[in-house]
């Protein structure tokens, strides 16, 4: 049974993908300090949150039965500190959470007599300012075709009756993802990681990340090929008309690689010089009302904070014009375009060549092998010849075929 188990739960955009990919990366090395990350793929986390969840994503839902229970019995067979991380997580049901404490060894109380498991709980937080519009950006990087003003009503709306709304809140909603996933562990044992603001030294937030996980004491590769980057509002508002044009006809097993892979995440994302997506002015006063709340109630609880409460708060509407991504400058969008088009043709020149490269070896393949079995099948015929011939039935079938062919018979 692990001693220690440190489960980070979220929040989306809080560069959780740099972090998990760090993990993966060196879970090799975290192992022979005791640390388990078990990971067998780069994924496997996301897959049993879905299955803990029994989320619908695009047919993965299939691909992740079971990945739960894998999950937490490899937690529960290690003896000594293991992490689980997934951003979607956050959004985990009472209901759930209690099951998936339970899986990993945690007992009622957070008791860690006679066995019992010491879990922590990581939640790591970034400002509603920057949230809200990289929320509605992974909306129109995962197909989603409505605007940005149509996700802020959705977001408005205090009933959450619509899922868009109904899944912002539960993979954002702070105090209320505390609630769920700490209603039984100590506040001592749940520890808040923010994102520090913009502008600040690149490598604070891995800082903050390798206090809150106990890494800073270890050597650890801290390069990585895998990121969710954002996009600029051209780039997005180009992104959004493609879902709206392509619709469904473009399945997720190609839509994840072409669209959301190849247009966005390696050739839109390069465009750091257009305007950046931002919240519209109007929208500043409530987000910091309500993140003034949340930062009192959060400091009530207790918990450990890693880096500043302040950073949940935002930063003040900028002076300037706001770029608004449902109504972007027609020529961004077209340059933008014309950058996906020839990464597109790139891409499928690059396919064709290995393509191409890929049907030489297969037919030198095939050569090779009948030049292997040329021997094997005449001696095989010379072996079912002879013995044909030590048999009246057989010459005679000899006989008739070699009259067919036009052959003399011996």
């Amino acid at each position: 049974m692990s001693r220690r188990v440190l489960l980070h739960v979220g929040t989306p955009k809080t560069g959780t993908s740099y972090l998990q990919d760090v993990l993966f990366q060196n879970r090799d090395k975290l192992l022979k300090q005791g640390v388990l990350y078990p990971a067998d793929r780069f994924d496997a986390h996301f897959l049993a949150a879905l299955d803990l969840m029994r989320l619908r994503w695009g047919g993965l839902e299939q691909e992740a039965v079971g990945a739960w229970d894998r999950l937490a019995a490899q937690v529960r067979e290690h003896d000594d500190t293991a992490i689980i991380s997934h951003e979607i997580l956050a959004t985990a049901s009472r209901t759930q959470v209690a099951r998936a404490l339970s899986s990993i060894g945690h007992r009622l109380g957070g008791d860690t007599r006679d066995g019992g498991t010491e879990v922590h709980l990581i939640l790591s937080v970034r400002d509603l300012v920057r949230q809200i519009p990289a929320e509605w950006q992974e909306n129109v990087k995962h197909r989603a075709g409505f605007s940005f003003a149509r996700f802020l009503e959705l977001i408005h709306d205090p009933e959450r009756n619509h899922r868009v709304g109904a899944w912002f809140w539960g993979v954002q909603e702070i105090p209320d993802i505390l609630a769920r996933w700490g209603a039984d562990l100590p506040p001592e044992r749940i520890h808040l990681v923010t994102v520090p603001p913009a502008g600040g030294p690149p490598d604070l937030l891995w800082k903050r990340f390798s206090e809150a996980f106990d890494l800073d004491r270890l050597d650890l590769d801290l390069t990585t090929e895998r990121a969710n980057p954002s996009l600029g509002v051209p780039e997005s508002a180009l992104i959004r008309r493609i879902n709206r044009t392509v619709g469904r006809d473009l399945p997720p097993q190609h839509y994840r690689p072409m669209v959301r892979e190849l247009l966005a995440h390696q050739t839109l994302s390069k465009r750091t010089r257009s305007p950046r997506l931002g919240l519209p002015p109007e929208q500043y006063p409530w987000v910091h009302e309500l993140a003034d709340s949340w930062i009192t109630e959060l400091a009530a609880r207790g918990y450990d904070v890693v880096g500043d409460l302040e950073d949940i708060r935002g930063a003040a509407a900028p002076a300037g014009k706001w770029a608004d991504p449902d109504h972007p400058s027609e020529r961004q969008v077209a340059t933008a375009g014309v950058d996906a088009i020839k990464a597109l043709l790139l891409e499928y020149a690059k396919s064709e060549t290995e393509n191409e490269k890929l049907r030489a070896k297969l037919e030198d393949t095939r050569r090779e092998l009948m030049r292997a079995r040329t021997p094997r099948l005449l001696r095989s015929m010379e072996w079912t010849v002879q013995t044909m011939e030590r048999s009246k039935p057989g010459r005679k079938a000899l006989g008739a075929y070699r009259s067919a062919r036009g052959r003399p018979q011996l």
